[in-house]
């Protein structure tokens, strides 16, 4: 299976959207959604607190803070692209990175 950057950003908002801090059971055909919430725990942005359930952390929160604009997340998947791929863990740092530079511009500080 090949990681899908856009449906872990999509699984980010559904869990956030959620009403309960909890999130899911996922479908039983739903073998994809549920691997990618696995690959979420792998990176620290959910936390698996029983089978198939699961909690956004802050480490996810920070990330679907920086991916929420979709011009720095699509600047991020470019940036990510033209690298030849990249982790998971990389692909936040980038995304803080634009995040920061978008700040910056708007304040007009330096971050």
């Amino acid at each position: 299976m090949k990681r899908n950057d856009d449906l872990i950003r999509d699984l980010l908002f559904e869990a956030e959207a959620s009403h309960d801090p909890l999130f899911g059971p996922f479908d039983d055909e739903d073998e994809t959604g549920y691997a990618h919430a696995i690959l979420l725990c792998d990176a620290g942005f959910f936390h698996e607190v029983d089978s198939g359930i699961f909690r956004l952390t802050n480490q996810g929160h920070d990330y679907l803070a920086a991916i929420r604009d979709d011009g720095i997340w699509q600047k991020t998947k470019e940036a990510a692209s033209s690298a030849g791929g990249v982790g998971l863990g990389v692909m936040k740092d980038i995304a803080v990175a634009y995040e920061k530079q978008e700040l910056s511009t708007r304040l007009g500080i330096a971050l």
